[in-house]
């Protein structure tokens, strides 16, 4: 029988090892983009799963083959071929121009892989001693050794020494500051188009364009850690192409399965052939579940889909700033990846406690608010939320 939430909550605290603050909520089950608890009372998710979960709950066509590529095959390794995988690496490649893909399961394995592959290119090129990353103040790349170092926030580099060396920073939408930690040492310059967990903070186009042509002058690589803003969370399929470049390598994770644990690193032409047998591997990455899973995921969001993702993003954002509350500001982002700024004097966090208490699940990034919902929502589920902050903190 199913528990009820303080039966899971005991559970968890007995058994489960207490590396999250989580909020006061069990979850049982969901549909579309609404949770419930096991006792059946209803949130609107404005979280999918911190950007997982884009077709929402429970939508069939994924359930469906899921169910078929598990009767079929579970898993094989990578010494093998399969079919879900090569036809989910096509699809990547002939909607992005990329010409490669590396499988994973996490977005903090795709970074390590997108280092990884970096320095091996410069290695190859250049020999050792051009290893250097530079990445931006306030991004967030993971939290293995090497990406939590790779992270541009000072508050990770503590705990876990001795950390991965090799990374300088540099502040984000400012040539001046990146051209004064750049060096001969340097391989690549790794971003994120908008920094999720930093705030929401979307780059701006002509840094990032100046970006693409400094690389391409000093053969660096251009990294875009898309695990958070890639698969259509920003109206894009990837947030690159709402800026009309072609990185030279770029992650992917969260919303790729739509549910189940995968990742990523698409490699451009000239970074295809980089890493080689031998030089990387993961067990489970390809597995043809999650891999039948993304092929439902790519066959929903085509160029329509991405069309609504961006309109809704509009729609809920305009409705947000017109209820005037005292604690929000302006709202920013892409699509329906949508940073809220609070006013002086009010705390994320309780306005989040609050809004949760409500029935309405958010999250917070840096010193604001940070909404993802499923790509899927609804009209009917925007109104409801909107609805929700107006009565829990007008």
């Amino acid at each position: 029988m199913t528990m009820t939430s303080a039966e899971m909550k005991a559970l968890t605290h007995q058994y489960v090892m207490n590396t999250y603050g989580r909020f006061d909520v069990a979850i049982d089950h969901g549909e579309g983009s609404r949770l419930y608890d096991p006792e059946g009372r209803e949130y609107i998710d404005l979280t999918s799963g911190i950007g997982v979960t884009d077709l929402g709950y429970g939508y069939q066509p994924w359930v469906d083959a899921i169910t078929q590529q598990a009767k079929k095959l579970n898993h094989v390794s990578n010494l093998f071929y399969t079919e879900p995988s090569a036809k989910l690496a096509q699809i990547l490649c002939q909607r992005t121009g990329m010409s490669s893909v590396f499988f994973a399961n996490g977005g903090g394995e795709a970074n390590e892989g997108i280092i990884k592959l970096a320095r091996k290119y410069s290695f190859d090129k250049y020999g050792e001693g051009r290893a250097t990353i530079i990445t931006l103040n306030n991004s967030f790349h993971g939290r293995t050794i090497t990406t939590l170092k790779a992270t541009g926030q000072p508050r990770f580099h503590n705990h876990f020494f001795p950390f991965t060396e090799g990374f300088r920073y540099a502040d984000a939408n400012s040539m001046e500051s990146l051209l004064s930690v750049a060096g001969d040492d340097v391989c690549a310059v790794m971003v994120e188009l908008v920094q999720g967990e930093g705030g929401v903070l979307p780059l701006d186009p002509d840094y990032v364009k100046a970006l693409r042509r400094l690389c391409d002058e000093r053969d660096w690589l251009l990294l875009a850690d898309e695990v958070q803003t890639g698969v259509g969370r920003t109206g894009k399929l990837f947030a690159f192409q709402n800026y009309d470049i072609l990185p030279d390598a770029a992650t992917f994770a969260k919303g790729i399965a739509g549910g189940l644990p995968m990742s990523g690193v698409m490699a451009a032409p000239k970074c295809r052939d980089v890493l080689g047998p031998g030089t990387h591997a993961t067990t489970f990455g390809a597995n043809p579940i999650c891999s039948a899973a993304a092929l439902v995921v790519q066959e929903t969001i085509n160029d329509k889909f991405l069309e609504e993702v961006n309109a809704k993003g509009a729609y809920l954002r305009q409705q947000i700033e017109a209820l005037n509350l005292p604690c929000f500001g302006k709202t920013r982002g892409m699509g329906l990846m949508i940073g809220i700024e609070m006013a002086e004097g009010y705390s994320n966090s309780e306005v989040a406690t609050r809004l949760i208490d409500a029935g309405l699940l958010v999250l917070t990034a840096g010193p604001g608010m940070r909404l993802l919902p499923p790509l899927v929502i609804t009209k009917e589920e925007m109104d409801k939320a909107v609805a929700i902050m107006k009565a829990t903190l007008s």
